[in-house]
């Protein structure tokens, strides 16, 4: 299996340690991991803005650069879920590239189904359901749908040993960043972030994980201006900690 490494802008130049626990992680489960060195942005945030056209060069490459991998991994379900829904429409044509790119999480549990211990985490962490992860990329169940309930990225995180995982109430609210939505609609988003903030507190957790560093980054962002005492941590930097 030839695996693509696809790391977002935002993680790259925000949080590179996300990336390098991603790779750490998939050499560690002994997958041959490849990242190329010229890539770009995948193009969502000019198309979120409006600006589509923009984003259909980043596509083309995007799709030439990946297209010789079994497998397109990243640590974004918001870039991942860009990708696989969004090319097809803008290149006009059915995107085989696009359809093997998976977010990490999706990828490990479905793909890889890993089922071996992995890190160490002995700590109790509150877990945050991305948007994008679970109303698109299927990460884990909507509440809106009378589905049975599951969710991929908590079957990973209980193969570390010694974490302590709990959900806050209304598990997947969205946590108000949403992209542009931060930028057009600052007061709304910035009080959903501070009540999502407020709910993974309540559990008593000591961080909050997910699959997509935005939402993180709002919600750290959130939490420092209000002097919380709360870390956050991508789920992926759980996984990997300690291997």
């Amino acid at each position: 299996m030839k695996v693509g490494l696809f790391i977002p802008c935002y993680v790259d130049t925000v949080y590179p340690e996300v990336g390098m626990a991603t790779w750490k992680l998939l050499k560690h489960l002994g997958l041959d991991v490849i990242y190329p060195e010229k890539q770009t942005c995948c193009g969502q945030p000019m198309a979120n803005a409006g600006f589509e056209k923009q984003a259909i060069p980043l596509a083309k490459k995007f799709e030439e650069m990946f297209k010789d991998f079994d497998y397109v991994v990243a640590p974004s379900v918001s870039c991942t879920a860009f990708i696989r829904l969004n090319y097809p429409r803008l290149l006009n044509h059915e995107c085989e590239t696009a359809k093997r790119c998976m977010d990490v999480v999706e990828f490990l549990h479905d793909v890889v189904k890993v089922d071996r211990r992995l890190g160490t985490f002995p700590h109790k962490v509150s877990l945050h359901n991305s948007c994008h992860g679970v109303r698109e990329l299927g990460l884990s169940s909507p509440s809106e749908q009378h589905v049975a309930k599951f969710n991929k990225i908590k079957d990973l995180l209980q193969l570390v040993d010694g974490i302590d995982i709990v959900e806050p109430e209304r598990p997947d609210e969205c946590c108000g960043f949403g992209g542009m939505f931060s930028v057009e609609e600052t007061a709304v988003s910035a009080q959903m972030g501070k009540d999502k903030v407020e709910r993974h507190m309540q559990t008593g957790a000591e961080y909050v994980t997910g699959p997509d560093c935005s939402c993180l980054m709002h919600m750290a962002g959130v939490a420092k201006k209000q002097g919380l005492n709360i870390q956050f941590k991508h789920v992926v930097e759980i996984l990997a900690t300690g291997l």
